[in-house]
């Protein structure tokens, strides 16, 4: 008995010591974690920049003659036509000026009459040798003196003509007018300033300044697509709305602002009626709002990309973990491109193929032994 409790002894701290040696070569399972393939994905490029909305077309209207105002032809906020009467100014000291002014004119014209026959008199005298040099020569300067004077007096019937027109002020484009700042029976003049507005408002321009880098950007990027014109633009209202339509770029401005180092853009995008009150047209877009500008490219661009989640960042910068044939977690740097919220677009640092882990990435270190597989379809946190 003796004999074999002691085999029994020996059998069981035999297999102690085989499960102890196995447990210090393989003392734990490789962390599990989820990856993802790099690969060339679409995805639209956007910059976002404060903007401003303005109308293509936008004039002040001004009285060009002091004198009453007698009328007001249209209705505040109603779309008006190019030529037609807004306002009426009192028309009769400038009637009775033109009278004046055309009484000068034949006058004028009498005179000229006149020297005329005196310088033909003096001219026949002269050929007959019953005439002096000196008075046909007197006779052609008053002749000459005549016809200018009717010049003048025609060019001050021709403004006399004009101060009338002038009472009545007119729509220089269509457009939409806004309110009167000066009511019947007021006495208006050019100091009055501005009596009313008219804007045109489809389509519009939003204009918007970008770095000059960021230009020089774009123009890089899409030199082979159109330049500016491969880029649309959107607008995020004041409400924090998309507004439905699109732009194109159609200017770049000149110069750069020294004081912010910035180059104004602008674009054109439609403008859509809301719906119509009384003879008011409202329109989603009004001149001088602020915006928000999103520059997007009109071809997405193909970006080698990563869910958001398998970035991580230190002190040196972004970085992730790729799992290589052998299973083995290695820390890659990565240089970021154009992202988005979900999706990080990479330019340096990995290539296409490679599997970056996604999940489980709190279990990770530099050249550890991992269990990768598929990540779920929507990454866990890091």
């Amino acid at each position: 008995m003796r004999a074999l409790s002691s085999v029994n002894t020996i059998v069981a701290g035999t297999f102690l010591l085989a499960t102890s040696a196995i447990a210090q070569v393989n003392p734990s399972a490789p962390p599990a974690v989820g990856v993802v393939t790099a690969e060339f994905k679409p995805m639209a490029e956007s910059t976002e920049i404060n903007g401003r909305i303005q109308a293509r077309d936008r004039v002040d209207l001004v009285a060009r003659v002091t004198a009453f105002m007698n009328e007001r032809l249209f209705t505040e906020g109603a779309d008006v036509k190019k030529g037609q009467i807004l306002y009426r100014l009192e028309r009769a000291p400038f009637e009775a000026d033109v009278e004046a002014k055309e009484a000068a004119v034949a006058q004028a014209q009498a005179q000229l009459e006149n020297a005329d026959l005196a310088l033909s008199r003096a001219q026949e005298l002269l050929r007959k040798n019953s005439g002096t040099q000196v008075t046909a020569d007197s006779a052609l300067a008053t002749q000459r003196v005549a016809a200018a004077q009717v010049k003048a007096a025609q060019a001050q019937l021709h403004q006399s003509q004009i101060n009338l027109d002038y009472t009545e002020i007119k729509a220089p484009i269509d457009g939409l007018i806004g309110r009167t700042s000066i009511t019947v029976g007021n006495v208006v003049s050019p100091t009055s300033g501005s009596l009313a507005t008219i804007v045109s408002p489809d389509p519009m321009y939003v204009t918007f300044p970008i770095s000059v880098r960021r230009v020089l950007e774009l123009r890089e990027r899409y030199a082979d697509k159109g330049g500016y014109h491969a880029v649309q633009i959107r607008v995020r209202l004041p409400n924090g709305e998309m507004y439905g339509q699109t732009g194109k770029l159609d200017f770049v401005d000149i110069g750069v602002a020294k004081d912010t180092d910035t180059i104004t853009l602008r674009g054109t995008i439609p403008n859509s009626m809301i719906q119509t009150v009384g003879e008011n047209k409202l329109y989603e877009l009004t001149d001088q709002e602020f915006v928000t500008v999103s520059l997007e490219a009109v071809e997405p661009l193909k970006v080698l990309a990563v869910p958001r989640a398998a970035i991580l960042a230190d002190q040196q910068g972004d970085y992730v973990f790729v799992v290589n044939g052998k299973n083995v977690a290695e820390q890659r740097r990565v240089k970021l491109g154009q992202s988005t919220p979900d999706i990080a677009g990479i330019v340096d640092g990995l290539k296409p193929g490679e599997k970056v882990v996604v999940e489980g990435i709190q279990r990770v270190r530099p050249n550890l032994v991992v269990a990768p597989a598929p990540a779920s379809p929507t990454p866990a946190g890091r």
